[in-house]
This record gives structure tokens, sequence and C-alpha cells, in this order.
């Protein structure tokens, strides 16, 4: 059955979340009224905060994203693709960490470095200095990964784990794919230059996002200053973490002549912050540290954490049709927790768009929607609009009588 009641139904239900309201930690309710309802108590007017533009950078390509709900606060050139260089060592960790968490490997395994691996095939580049044929644990592998940079020890651990770098290259791919990295393409395991290797900012900043959220052992390590391994100490070459007016704790730099310095730094603020800047293409070590300072302390500065809706919260009651029920309940399966520019948490208002018509039966958590919440008619987030109860389809008569009242509304309404 066509109906046209079967088109995007877009639920009005806009309303204005004041600061008062988040400051208590509320739950707004909003309205199925097609304007917002003004509320009858007198409020204080809010104290102005003034939010300067954000910093100039210096680089190819940067942004800054909040860890939680993955919005871009800041950025520019966010999608265009440029050589990581070992940016792309983040993600030869995060297959170390998933095979580490499956069980596959384990960290006292030993791996015997082959021809391949010798750490004398890699000239100036950054390196762990292993030797062939000795034998050092996955361990110490990723260690010199994550802290040295070592391309030796990336094709060591690339070999371990899928026989061959072609073939852990393929499987870095995989995870870019199931991660949502549309714009990225691995040829090898260590980022040395390769006109068919490339990822994004944004793309770098969902492989730091996964890492801190899917593997918080491997994330670890990268707040390590140093390591030594053969007896050689190498420092981690993230100057950030030395920082005495940030709490950065990773996580990766790069390097290749055809593009330039890069950073991408994570560090965490008052409200349960945490940020994730990108910085590719800078010119030198310093410059890189400094732009990415730069972002972390804006973000910092000038945005807040609010949370409008807590897990399980009913945003709206709407008609579903043919069901033992005439009313189902939706609202979000999840905390939401966002960043919006300090002074700016009263101007925050959602709306709700259904994808479809509501039919029994729908089960509870079921996404039969969108949630958008935006600030002056800009969106800054959105989140899935799931069904709270479970509708049953009803009896014979009931959905009788809806099938008729829906005609009625198609011929007449």
């Amino acid at each position: 059955m066509k109906l046209k009641l079967a088109k995007l139904v877009l639920l009005t239900a806009a309303f204005s979340i004041s600061a008062a309201t988040f400051a208590e930690t509320a739950t707004p309710t909003p309205t199925p009224n097609p304007m917002p309802t003004p509320d009858p108590k007198p409020m204080p007017a809010p104290v102005p905060v003034a939010v300067p533009s954000p910093p100039q950078i210096s680089a190819k390509a940067h942004l800054l994203m909040d860890y939680n709900s993955g919005q871009i606060l800041i950025g520019e050139n966010t999608e265009e693709r440029l050589p990581p260089a070992s940016l792309t060592k983040m993600m030869t960790s995060y297959v170390i960490g998933q095979e580490l968490k499956s069980g596959r490997i384990k960290p006292a395994d030993m791996v015997t470095i082959s021809q391949n691996a010798w750490a004398k095939n890699y000239g100036d580049s950054s390196k762990m200095f292993i030797e062939v044929g000795k034998q050092v644990s996955v361990d110490n592998l990723n260690k010199g990964i994550i802290i040295q940079s070592g391309n030796d020890a990336c094709i060591a651990m690339a070999e371990h784990i899928a026989g061959s770098e072609d073939s852990f290259a393929s499987l870095m791919n995989q995870w870019a794919d199931k991660l949502g990295m549309k714009d990225t393409h691995f040829v090898n395991s260590h980022g040395l230059y390769n006109v068919d290797h490339y990822s994004t900012a944004h793309d770098m900043a969902r492989l730091g996002q996964a890492l801190i959220r899917d593997l918080p052992n491997e994330y670890a390590i990268y707040s390590q200053k140093d390591f030594t391994f053969n007896g050689i100490t190498q420092h981690n070459r993230n100057r950030l973490l030395w920082d005495k007016t940030l709490v950065v704790d990773g996580i990766k730099t790069g390097h290749v002549s055809e593009v330039g310095y890069n950073l991408v730094a994570s560090a965490t603020g008052p409200e349960g912050m945490r940020l994730i800047s990108v910085i590719i293409g800078s010119n030198s070590e310093q410059q890189r540290a400094e732009e990415s300072k730069k972002l972390l302390t804006y973000g910092f500065r000038f945005y807040q954490n609010v949370q409008p809706y807590k897990q399980g919260a009913e945003l709206a009651r709407q008609r579903i049709w043919m069901g033992d029920k005439s009313e189902i309940g939706l609202g979000t399966d999840r905390d939401i927790n966002l960043l919006v520019p300090r002074g700016s948490a009263a101007k925050l208002k959602a709306d709700f768009q259904l994808n479809r018509e509501l039919n029994a039966p729908i089960k509870q958590g079921e996404t039969v929607g969108t949630i958008f919440l935006r600030i002056d008619g800009k969106d800054v987030a959105q989140y899935p609009l799931v069904a709270l109860d479970t509708v049953e389809e009803g009896g014979i008569f009931s959905r009788l009588w809806d099938y008729l009242v829906l005609l009625f509304q198609q011929l007449f309404g």
C-alpha cells in the first residue's frame, strides 16, 4: 500500500535548551508543537562570552575534533588526500592491538627478523635497530613502532601477522573501511612515500578516535616518552607529551619530504572533554607541535561540554499504525554529549526526522529516524532516533480501523 504518509516525516519538535537546563543536568522533553514552548519563568540573561575566530594554522590540512561525538570543531582541507607518512603506523598499531585483543598473538610471542625487516634497509629513516635473524618479542616491536617509529619493526610485525607486507596492507585497508576512512588507502605498514598511499586529516582523526575507544591498552603506549632497545634509548617525537600546559597523552608524528611534518595529538581537559588535533604538512617538527597546541588550547578555552539527553530519554511520542498500541515513545539509545562554543548552549535546538511511516511491528531499539542538533540553523551533530518501546502487530479489527483511517486521510487529507 502506497500512502502519502509514507513520505519522510519531519517532526519540527524544535526547542531551546537553556543554559540553566544544562547546569542542572535535567533532560529536556521536546514538544510535538511546531513552535518552541516558551519558559514561563523569567530567566536571567546569560553572561556574554566572547569567542574569537579560530587560530590561523600553517599546514596543508588541519582539524580539531571532539573525541566523544566525532564532530569537527574547526578545520581546513580536512578531506584532501595527502601522504600520511608515519601517521600510517597508527593503523599498523591498530591492527596489532586488535590481534592482541583477540588473542591471535600475545605480547611475549617471539618474532624472527627477516632480511626485509633488517634495520640496515632503512638508511636515515626512523628505525628500531633490529638485526636480521634475531628474535624480538611482539611487545618490544609494538613499542618500537609506537614510540621509536621504527620502520623495521613495522615490517617485522606485518610479516608476523599476515605473512607479507602486501597482505598486511590489505588487512589495514579492511580495517580502514570498517572505521569509515573513505579517503584512505595503504600500500605499506610504515608510511614511506608511495603515490598510492594516502589519507586525510579527517580520516586520521577517525583512526585516532578508534585507537582511544577500541584499544585502551594499545593507546596507553602512546604516552610513553622513551623506549630502550638493544642498548639504544630513543625518545618519543611527540613534543607535546612534555608540554606542561596541556594534558596530552598521545598519539603520533610523521614526516616525508613530499608533504612535510605531520602530527596527530590528543589531550584531555575540563568537563570530561577530550580533543583530537591533526596537522598535516607543516614546515618543521617545532611548527607541527606549535600548531597542534594552538588548536587544542583554542578548543579547551572556547568550547564547553553539554549533555542535552541521557540514554533512554523520551524525546517525542508519535502515532503508530497497525499496532497493539496507538503511540510509541521515541528517543536516544545513548548518552548524547557534544561540544558547543561557550555561551551558545541556550541556542541548541533539536529536530527529529523519521525515515519511514511508523507501522507495527516495531522493536525496542529499532532505528526509525535521525536526531539533528543545531545551533543557529547549522548542524552540529546527528544521532539515531530509536523506538523506546516494542509495539506488536494489533488485532484484525484494530488494523482494519487504522487502514480505514489512513485511506480516509489519503482520499480527503
